[in-house]
């Protein structure tokens, strides 16, 4: 939220935030505009000036938890074991994207086409903070791969968008988690 705008501008735009992220964790990204409005106490043209599109909200709604998915990715790249690093770093991702209903939906590729107002600055940043984990397995042969961490965080989505109707996701996730790594043999191809 920029400073230059007003106090109440502000106050609201924080206001539709810590409801749209109550929402959006009871009910997934599909969570009703208007209702996030009227729990907020604005209309729901104030929800759409400060959020344009429902991709806006949600990046907003997960700004946190990518922020915190980029420092760990940044932390873990001097591990000692280079495909641990990579994978426990897309386990985390998944296990954000499980707990935190609506991070899958934002990482997501919009088919629609980019969103003219916001492009995917999630995505964007979970791949800029990937890629060195990636190269640096590549590098060591401790990952034998042509995919890039872009294809791997859609991997990710996938799985987390398949089992978020569990009761229970995080089990069913896991086990397709394992049975993707599996397929991800060690060292180069020959």
């Amino acid at each position: 939220m920029p400073e230059h705008q007003r106090a109440d501008a502000r106050r609201n735009y924080a206001r539709v935030l810590a409801v749209a992220e109550e929402e959006i964790a009871a009910h997934g990204a599909g969570a009703s505009l208007e209702q996030i409005a009227r729990i907020a106490g604005v209309g729901s043209g104030t929800v759409r000036r400060h959020f344009p599109t429902r991709r806006a909200l949600l990046e907003a709604v997960s700004h946190k938890r990518i922020e915190a998915l980029c420092a760990r990715a940044e932390e873990m790249i001097d591990s000692a074991d280079s495909r641990s690093a990579l994978l426990d770093w897309l386990g985390d991702v998944l296990t954000y994207c499980i707990s935190a209903r609506g991070l899958a939906a934002v990482l997501a590729h919009d088919s629609a086409g980019t969103d003219p107002v916001h492009d995917n600055a999630c995505s964007k940043a979970l791949k800029e903070a990937g890629n060195p984990l990636l190269h640096r397995a590549i590098q060591q042969d401790t990952v034998a791969t042509t995919a890039t961490v872009e294809e791997l965080i859609m991997l990710i989505v996938g799985i987390a968008l398949t089992t978020e109707s569990f009761p229970d996701p995080a089990p069913q996730a896991n086990r397709l988690f394992e049975l993707t790594i599996a397929g991800l043999p060690t060292g180069r191809p020959t």
